[in-house]
């Protein structure tokens, strides 16, 4: 069965089978005085349809030679009403496929044969006005309806390319979004790790259970990197749309104990009832300031974190102290996308980002996400 359906769909012609089978029905009754190859051949004439979705012009051509045999022949006479349904289906055929320019010269050769055959050819006919004029109401409304269907064609095609854009940036937003959230684990986990492997090389002769905290700290920070990652991954794979579980803020007070330095936590309101996206974004931010602490800020830095729940509104504000200790070295690489993706998060929301450095030497992010209960 499907095989006759892929067939069916690769020869076009097969969809016409059925007019063209109408075609023939509507045949009249001629004299049996002629052969019945003869009286058949005007059935010949009307192939061409089979072939006008390929070949439209092509198809017109012929049907209008196969009109110019009928009038002028006297077997074929009474032929002419099943050949003037042909000629309005392919200048149908024609409006409908946009080639309004060639159908406009059918639609002249059909009034030109009308006329011949009205006022020239047709000898049989008592009224060769009524004769002419009576079939233009068929052509017309041909053409008419070859405009519909060319319009909703179009408004159809639209409405695909519409939904077919609207798909992929769909497909990009969540891929940028996806980058976002690899940045955000990746360069927090991983600035953790490497500053605490740093430290605890420093501190093994002095300090020996320090080594054992700062290891702890190491392999608490990289289960949850690999955990996140994980779950990233699998989003991806089972193309989910983003809704499986995501670190919220009550998980703010772990990541600050992570990040292995002197930073206080001040959380106030209730979170309650407020988007889990909007809780997602309002860690991730937190967790990219706090990265940015680790980084660049001194080791004796102090941080606070200052996150106020509010009905409409979530209030961050991450800074840190300058300290006394010269600025660590960079222990990895900046990727340069630690605020732009922040301000990003924050304009998903409709709020405001403000970062840069405060009078003591030290640094200041706030942010607000405007959310709805």
């Amino acid at each position: 069965m499907e095989r006759l359906v892929v067939w069916v769909r690769r020869h076009q012609w097969t969809k016409d089978l059925p007019l063209y089978a109408v075609f023939v029905f509507l045949a009249p009754s001629w004299s049996n005085e002629q052969p019945w190859v003869i009286r058949a051949i005007p059935m010949l004439f009307l192939l061409p349809l089979l072939v006008r979705r390929r070949f439209p012009r092509t198809a017109a051509v012929l049907v209008i030679a196969g009109a110019v045999a009928v009038y002028t022949n006297e077997i074929w006479a009474y032929d002419r009403g099943r050949t003037e349904l042909a000629m309005a289906v392919v200048l149908f055929t024609l409006v409908k496929l946009g080639q309004r320019g060639f159908a406009a010269v059918i639609a002249v050769a059909i009034f030109v044969l009308g006329w011949q055959w009205g006022f020239v050819w047709g000898t049989y006919t008592e009224n060769p006005t009524f004769t002419v004029v009576g079939v233009w109401p068929l052509h017309i409304a041909a053409w008419t309806l070859g405009e519909f269907f060319r319009k909703k064609a179009q408004l159809t095609a639209e409405e695909e390319r519409r939904a077919d854009a609207q798909a992929r940036a769909a497909v990009a937003e969540e891929r940028t979004r996806i980058a976002r959230e690899l940045h955000d684990v990746l360069a927090h986990s991983m600035s953790v790790i490497v500053l605490n492997a740093e430290g605890a090389k420093l501190a093994r002769h002095r300090d020996p259970a320090a080594v054992d905290r700062t290891l702890d700290t190491i392999g608490r920070t990289g289960r949850d990197a690999l955990a996140e990652l994980r779950r990233l991954l699998e989003v991806l794979h089972a193309g989910q749309d983003g809704r499986s579980p995501q670190p919220t803020v009550a998980e703010l007070r772990e990541l600050v104990e992570q990040s292995g330095r002197d930073v206080a936590l001040d959380v106030t309101g209730d979170p309650g009832g407020l988007p889990a996206s909007a809780a997602l974004q309002a860690y991730r931010i937190v967790q990219e300031a706090l990265t940015n602490m680790i980084k660049h800020a001194p080791a004796d830095a102090t941080g606070r974190v200052a996150v106020a729940f509010e009905p409409r509104e979530i209030r961050i504000e991450v800074t840190n102290t300058g300290g006394r200790a010269p600025a660590p070295a960079p222990a990895l690489p900046s990727s340069g996308r630690g605020l732009p993706g922040m301000r990003q998060r924050v304009e998903m929301f409709h709020g405001e980002l403000t970062a840069g450095p405060r009078p003591d030497g030290g640094y200041r992010v706030h942010a607000s996400l405007v959310v709805e209960p």
